[in-house]
């Protein structure tokens, strides 16, 4: 097991590189600050503060990505029936894909505790993105269309092994 989560942080690390080497910088594990009225409004009142796994903001363009970055070695990997779900109530393992009331929310209180952090202003753009390492059954280009639908960001596990190839092949 001790191994897996070295395998996990290691696919995170790499994803970190390849941000800041394309002019992000990195924030690992942010927690939004959602108020506990705010958690009534979406039916959560008992919900843990939203934690994104991955945040990743690039000054030229004043963009912060929200990124759910999973290896998805234990698992089957991401699953595209699984991001087309709709809920009202956030529900499952993709809320913010899934439940666009709390996706709306979540994003906003981000933005406003970036800006209150001296991190962000009040022009900056929020997009949602995953970055996944596994994806379930060849579904990554399906999953893609799925993501660019909602313009949200997604590098599937053929496009972080090509990004990974490309770095190589210049330091070389």
């Amino acid at each position: 097991m001790i191994e897996v989560f070295k395998t996990i942080d290691k696919f995170e690390n790499i994803v970190t590189t390849l941000l800041e080497e394309e002019g992000f910088w990195v924030r690992h594990k942010f927690k939004v600050s959602v108020s506990l009225e705010e958690k009534k409004q979406i039916g959560k009142q008992s919900a843990p503060k939203p934690e994104i796994d991955m945040l990743a903001f690039n000054l030229r363009t004043n963009e912060v990505l929200a990124l759910d970055v999973k290896a998805y070695l234990d698992s089957p990997g991401a699953k595209l029936s699984l991001l087309q779900e709709e809920h009202e109530v956030p529900t499952g393992r993709f809320k913010l894909f899934t439940s666009e009331r709390y996706r709306n929310l979540v994003l906003a209180r981000l933005l406003q505790d970036l800006i209150a952090l001296g991190m962000a202003n009040a022009e900056t753009k929020v997009k949602l993105g995953m970055i996944a390492g596994k994806v379930n059954q060849g579904q990554s280009e399906a999953i893609r269309a799925h993501m660019q639908a909602h313009d949200w960001l997604f590098w599937s596990p053929e496009d972080v092994k090509a990004k990974v190839a490309a770095r190589n092949q210049v330091k070389s």
